[in-house]
């Protein structure tokens, strides 16, 4: 086993964080928004599959229906909204562990939920999520409220490029 500071994979988890990068990263080459990987590796874990084999068998599976593709357009809205209106039950089921007392939580959780049903697009609601918690942690710095939450780096440079994009998406 490496030691910790030394540079590369030096453990399992940095090995299933690289492969969820790359499995995000060809997924958006084929159109996939990139919370799916999560979403797929979380549904392997909850079967029962602990190896990285369940992901190596989940993506030849996906590779094998790359062909049926046009036939599965062919299916209508109508025929999948039973199944969709399961899965929004189940993600509405994680509501609870919002800590709905802390606005500065359960705003953006909230803008987020509504956002991603309004859009139709998780990852829309995800950008509207980013920019209201940016937002109200600015509201609460400028009113002087106190906070254990700070705006990092990261979340301002996220939040800024998500703003581009719905502006270039509302443009163009």
């Amino acid at each position: 086993m490496k030691a910790m500071n030394e540079p590369g994979v030096s453990s399992k988890m940095d090995r299933a964080l690289i492969s969820d990068s790359v499995a995000t990263s060809i997924g958006a080459i084929f159109g996939t928004s990139n919370v799916t990987t999560y979403v797929e590796s979380a549904a392997g874990i909850g079967a029962g599959g602990r190896t990285g084999l369940t992901s190596v068998v989940t993506a030849i599976m996906f590779i094998l229906t790359v062909p049926l593709l046009s036939l599965a357009s062919a299916v209508p809205a109508q025929a999948t909204a039973s199944a969709l209106i399961i899965v929004g039950v189940m993600m509405a089921g994680s509501f609870r562990d919002i800590n709905w007392p802390e606005l500065s939580e359960a705003i953006p959780c909230f803008f987020t939920a509504i956002f991603m049903c309004v859009f139709y697009s998780i990852s829309t609601g995800i950008a509207f999520g980013f920019i209201t918690y940016l937002l109200v942690l600015l509201i609460q710095k400028v009113t002087k409220q106190k906070t254990e939450h700070k705006a990092s780096p990261i979340l301002i440079g996220a939040s800024i490029l998500f703003i581009l994009e719905l502006i270039l998406r509302a443009v163009f």
